[in-house]
């Protein structure tokens, strides 16, 4: 399989699993020192040059994007392909898991 296939596979896989499970059962079982390990690596900066201070004004903003644990997973999932991150479905999770837990709280 070529990589395009290889991601579409992976992504309609991540909505499946997303779409069908509450925030609680999609971050179960997400590692969420590894998530804000590479959150801490790959998007403060980013996220600060745009919001100011420690960049987490992005999450917490009135009019924030991200309503739904799964609206947060694709947004994790943009970002990573949109910077080439280059980041594993189960890294996504992670870092979606550890926003989830500092910022957002959905539970379903």
């Amino acid at each position: 399989m070529n990589k395009l296939t290889v991601f579409l596979l992976g992504f309609i896989a991540l909505n499946t699993i997303a779409s069908n499970a509450s925030a609680n059962e999609l971050f179960a079982k997400a590692d969420l020192a590894a998530g804000k390990a590479l959150h801490e690596k790959n998007c403060i900066a980013c996220h600060a040059s745009s919001y100011g201070g420690d960049g987490s004004a992005i999450y917490t903003r009135d009019f924030t994007k991200v309503t739904s644990a799964k609206g947060l997973v694709t947004q994790v999932r943009n970002c990573n392909t949109n910077l080439g991150l280059k980041w594993f479905e189960e890294d996504e999770l992670n870092v979606a898991a550890h926003l989830n837990q500092t910022y957002y709280k959905f539970e379903k």
